[in-house]
């Protein structure tokens, strides 16, 4: 039986509730009404039908009671039919429609004969919430009892009739394993036949002692099949599959839940803020050739969501499957993700905090690597320094000029015909002397490595190209042979990194290179990959894996857009199932050469991405314009990387395509001193922006900005240390330190180093001052101490050219080192220690140090461990580790912000100090002229 509610405005019957019950057959009473509604329905064809007659005539949104005016006798069954046929369009509310014509635009009967609701809405509607969509309950798999596995339980689903997609698969398999307190793991697939599946190593076992005190609570739905995850603590409904059918079909795979809040973040790479648009929008996840811009899929796929809760906890999802997709996102508030390809392999992680769920979803995807120190120094690149005469003439400029520079690197000018592993022999023909000379400097060298090997015929013989064919390392099209693109070079093979066979010969590629022109780095690029046509130079077959019943949303419209052709043939399966981890097979295979063939802490640096890029590479964001728009939306793209496994990430400073201007690439360099990764890099047609063209009163503000960045490097390196050995995040957004604090949820214009330092970069032209958000707490002006004592609000800061805020969070202690023009010299400079106590007088703080270059120095235990504390008027040091890394090194000053008096002496290990001076305006006490040695252990006191 089916009950409809129907409200009355002009009731005949005042205060009478009715109930009739007509026992129909729809197709003889509504074959008026065409196309209907209920026909399909599947609670109501063939069914009893029950309509509840309400006098109550105050409308619910909630409950969408439906309005008939002015019904009378003669005309109520016709009535009553049409209140019956609109239950779709008041029985589901607008923002929880989920779209039955995913797959291709409907016309009204295709939408029923699917057995979904179609309810047009006004136009200025379109782009908003679906016309066509699922009823409640919509048929769906059956789900049979569980079955107990090595792993967790497993259990059948089948269903009575196929859906309307092409090759439905009618028995999914569904495994579920509980694997540890916080994490949650469910896989849907195909028993009958195997399908593509991402070779992620799988993550470390639980302890034989089994699962204590589980996060989370899970709840199953027979039929329509769907599951619901609750916080145990709490009983917060965190995913609920059962809002919408699950479909599954050889080229369309479908799932949609609800969730706890709007506040979700992730499912990159996109041009974004930090907290996603769920105003019917979508993402697409196809690695794609494009620069940054609003409403495109990007160079990397990341299917990893993190929501916050209302109460300060925080859960996500993660989705490994690296076929195309498209995840949509609706106010209810809900996502639906949608694949071509694949199974569903979801995990779900409960936090409870922000850091713990990305601390989880790296125990899945792998812990970063530990990148070499210099690599966090300033890195300078151009397209367009066209020989090694005029690359050597930029780093002299440089060091004229007093700007630190750690790394020069070279574009594509330096190769021979615009081929990898080679170089020109008239423009670059010197370049292993320049490497050389870099080296005796204390300097590095990168150069860029396409993946693309030319093809053409040359008079010469190529190598890569020739070797590489003769071992069949290159993708192949559908008939076998060798699938031609087209790159810088002209006509290129790609390189099958799946294939251990091309992983070797890539190795050897690197090996013979890396003998001529020492190199310390490489930069992956065009690795989505990229082509200037679209498949091949012979085009792609005309079949389903080119042109599939369903395309996400993309750039182009079409899979091979700027790409390969989706049916050419890989070591481990089509491209069509491949494409998203092309960047990280490439960055795995370079990972592994360079340990090989230097041993010594590889540098990679990728520009496409997927989950685990971050175990061997960083990131740069692309192409970004010299505007403003870019700089601002670069620090969302920083903290999405963070939160995706890829802690060294940065943006090209200054932009790359356009030309800047002296204001903006003073606030750019400012900025991207406080990236993880900061790089200037520049396109060939463009004005210069090397620090050194702009004037005095420009160059003084990158050299302060450079000079503060370099200060900060142990800071920085020890944050890199634990992203390596704890996952925590380097670059931060204020939500996962103020978890609780409501104004820090959306904040993406200010972000936190570690838990201690914040940063409030000028992002607006024009702006000599901003208004910056303090989290509650005590917060001390970097470059003086002046003291903000914040309740949680915003706070007017001055910020003329020469400036960017920087803020220590009392509690805290910041290591620091006086820099050099290379880290190679820094790292022999005194140490400085800044003291931020906190409102109770106490602070904390750690430095990790190694020599910045050798392999596994942490698993090794070749290391130095020091802890800092301060109360009590005075700090001490705590040398938990020494290995001798730090021999010969010296504390040579200390700050202490928040010292109510002036010290009436200061002791250090029992010694009066008498080099010390102290501000009454900001409670800050500077300590001189120190002497001690970093390997011991040292006490330094303030009697006030």
């Amino acid at each position: 039986m089916t009950h409809f509610n129907i409200c009355f405005t002009k009731c005949f019957w005042s205060s009478l509730s009715v109930l009739l019950t007509f026992s129909l057959t729809l197709w003889s009473y509504l074959s008026d009404y065409r196309p209907l509604h209920l026909m399909t329905h599947p609670y109501i064809k063939g069914e009893s039908i029950a309509l509840k007659v309400t006098p109550e005539c105050r409308l619910s949104p909630s409950r969408r009671l439906l309005v008939v005016d002015n019904l009378n006798r003669s005309r109520s069954i016709s009535r009553v039919l049409r209140a019956a046929r609109s239950l779709c369009e008041y029985n589901v509310p607008t923002e929880s429609r989920f779209d039955c014509a995913r797959d291709r635009a409907l016309s009204r009967a295709e939408c029923e004969n699917r057995g979904c609701c179609y309810v047009p809405l006004p136009t200025d509607l379109f782009g908003g919430p679906p016309w066509c969509f699922y009823p409640p309950s919509y048929p769906g798999y059956k789900m049979g009892s569980f079955v107990p596995t090595s792993k967790g339980r497993t259990a059948k689903l089948t269903r009575s009739k196929p859906s309307y997609l092409p090759r439905d698969i009618p028995t999914l398999q569904l495994e579920v394993a509980e694997e540890t307190a916080g994490r949650l793991h469910l896989t849907l697939k195909d028993p009958s036949s195997p399908r593509y599946e991402v070779p992620l190593p799988p993550p470390p076992p639980e302890p034989s002692s089994g699962i204590q005190n589980p996060l989370y609570a899970l709840e199953f739905h027979s039929e329509p099949f769907g599951f619901v995850v609750y916080r145990k603590s709490n009983g917060r409904v965190l995913l609920n599959t059962t809002v919408a059918p699950l479909l599954f079909a050889d080229q369309y795979l479908q799932m949609s839940t609800s969730l706890p809040s709007r506040l979700i973040s992730g499912l990159g790479e996109h041009y974004t803020p930090l907290t996603l648009d769920l105003n019917w929008t979508s993402v697409t996840l196809w690695n794609r050739d494009m620069a940054p811009h609003s409403n495109a899929n990007l160079y990397g796929s990341h299917p990893f969501y993190l929501v916050q809760e209302s109460d300060g906890l925080a859960h996500g999802v993660f989705l490994l499957n690296s076929n195309a997709m498209e995840v949509v996102l609706q106010p209810m508030p809900a996502l639906t993700w949608v694949s071509v390809g694949g199974i569903l392999d979801f995990y779900i992680f409960l936090g409870p905090d922000p850091q713990s769920v990305v601390r989880q979803y790296q125990e899945v995807i792998g812990y970063p690597m530990m990148p070499p120190y210099w690599a966090l120094g300033f890195h300078l690149c151009r397209w367009g320094y066209r020989s090694t005469n005029e690359t050597r003439s930029i780093a002299r400029r440089m060091r004229e000029a007093k700007f630190p520079l750690d790394v020069q690197w070279n574009d594509l000018d330096y190769a021979d015909k615009r081929r990898v592993f080679t170089f020109d022999p008239v423009r670059f023909g010197d370049l292993p002397e320049m490497v050389q000379e870099f080296h005796q400097e204390g300097m590095r060298y990168i150069l860029i490595l396409d993946p693309g090997i030319s093809s053409t015929s040359q008079p010469e013989s190529y190598w890569p190209y020739d070797e590489g064919l003769r071992r069949g390392v290159f993708i192949r099209n559908s008939t076998g042979q060798t699938l031609i693109g087209k790159v810088w070079p002209g006509p290129t093979a790609f390189p099958d990194f799946t294939n251990p066979e091309t992983v070797r010969w890539w190795e050897e590629c690197i090996r013979d290179f890396h003998a001529r022109v020492p190199v310390d780095g490489l930069w992956i690029d065009m690795n989505e990959p990229a082509s200037f046509i679209h498949g091949s130079v012979d085009g792609c077959p005309d079949t389903d894996l080119e042109k599939p019943p369903y395309v996400p949303n993309m750039i182009g419209g079409q899979l091979n857009f700027g790409t390969l052709c989706m049916s050419g043939q890989q070591n481990l399966s089509t491209h069509y199932n491949l494409h998203n981890l092309y960047g990280l097979t490439e960055a795995m295979a370079t990972y592994s050469a360079l340990l090989k063939v230097r041993r010594s802490r590889p540098f990679v640096l990728s520009r496409s991405s997927f989950p685990g890029l971050g175990r061997f590479s960083g990131h740069w964001t692309g192409d970004v314009r010299s505007d403003w728009e870019q700089l601002r939306y670069s620090v969302p793209a920083i903290l999405l990387f963070g939160m995706f496994g890829v802690p060294l990430v940065g943006a090209d400073v200054c932009g790359f395509g356009g030309n800047t201007n002296e204001e903006l690439c003073v606030r750019w360099m400012q900025l991207g001193a406080f990236y993880p990764f900061m790089r200037n890099h520049n396109d060939r047609p463009n004005a210069p922006q090397e620090p050194f063209v702009f004037g005095e009163e420009a160059q003084a503000a990158m050299r302060s900005a450079l000079l503060l960045r370099y200060s900060l490097l142990p800071l920085l390196y020890t944050l890199f240390h634990r992203a390596h050995t704890s996952a925590d995040t380097v670059a931060r957004p204020l939500f996962f330190e103020f978890p609780t604090d409501i104004n820090s949820q959306t904040i993406d214009c200010q972000f936190l180093w570690g838990s201690s330092l914040l940063i409030s970069p000028v992002l607006e032209q024009g702006a000599v001052e901003l208004s910056a958000y303090l989290p509650p707490g005590t917060w001390y002006r970097l470059h003086d101490g002046q003291p903000y004592r914040s309740k949680g609000q915003y706070f007017p800061l001055s910020a003329p050219l020469n400036t960017i805020n920087v803020h220590v969070r009392g509690g805290h202690i910041i290591p620091q080192q006086e820099p050099a023009l290379t880290t190679t010299a820094a790292r022999s400079n005194p140490f400085h220690l800044t003291v931020a106590l906190s409102a109770e007088g106490w602070a904390r703080g750690e430095l990790y140090w190694d020599d910045g270059d050798s392999l596994d120095t942490y698993e090794r235990g070749d290391y130095s461990h020091i802890l800092f504390m301060a109360g009590e008027s005075q700090l001490v040091s705590d040398p938990l580790r020494m290995n001798g890394a730090l021999d010969g090194l010296i504390l040579g000053q200390v700050r202490v912000f928040g010292v109510p008096s002036s010290p009436k002496a200061v002791k250090a290990n029992g010694e009066i100090v008498t080099d010390f001076t102290y501000s009454s305006d900001t409670m800050s006490l500077t300590v001189l002229s120190l002497s001690l040695p970093m390997t011991e252990e040292f006490t330094l006191q303030w009697m006030l």
